[in-house]
């Protein structure tokens, strides 16, 4: 059994974001040959072109641990019927210069917490177009539009019994998208 490591998008930069708490009790429900690494996108410059010949700092570290991972999670609130800004500018960071795409080829799961009813659908059908541009061949069933309501999350922040099946459901399609791909490879 080998090892996966898997580069973990979060959407928000609040602190106490329903999506930040959402990464890290899912990563709880994956097996232990699993491991789950938060990626900066907070202190990423705003994308220009211009600058895709010396990228700074942040940008470099980015894709190289967009680069080092076997899989991606995206996990985002949905903002305007969308995705965030931070989140656009970061896939386009690692995306640039054209034909240096860090994204391409990995698999990746998408998710996110909204207080609406609808979750996050629209934000992650946009995010969803975007990463099928950049070739990330993405989990497509079970969706997983989660409200931000009361159980989701346990006292201690995991995920709470009436969302537990659904999502070690959607984790184990997850793990089993990731190591085919990785197969594939």
């Amino acid at each position: 059994m080998s090892q996966f490591t898997i580069a973990v998008v979060i959407g928000s930069l609040r602190k106490d974001s329903f999506n930040r708490k959402m990464a890290g009790a899912i990563a709880k429900l994956a097996p232990p040959h699993f491991s789950f690494a938060q990626v900066e996108i907070g202190d990423l410059p705003l994308y220009n072109q211009d600058h895709d010949g010396a990228p700074s700092e942040q940008v470099l570290r980015l894709k190289g641990q967009i680069g080092a991972a076997h899989g991606l999670l995206f996990v985002t609130p949905e903002y305007n019927r969308s995705i965030p800004g931070v989140l656009k500018n970061a896939l386009d960071h690692a995306s640039r210069p054209y034909g240096q795409n860090a994204w391409a080829g990995k698999p990746a799961g998408v998710l996110g917490v909204s207080v609406g009813a609808t979750g996050t659908a629209l934000a992650q059908q946009h995010l969803r177009n975007i990463l099928g541009y950049l070739d990330v061949p993405t989990l497509g069933q079970p969706e997983a539009f989660l409200q931000a309501k009361e159980g989701l999350f346990d006292a201690d922040g995991n995920i709470g019994p009436a969302s537990k099946a659904f999502l070690q459901g959607w984790m184990d399609l997850y793990v089993a998208w990731v190591e085919k791909h990785a197969r594939a490879a």
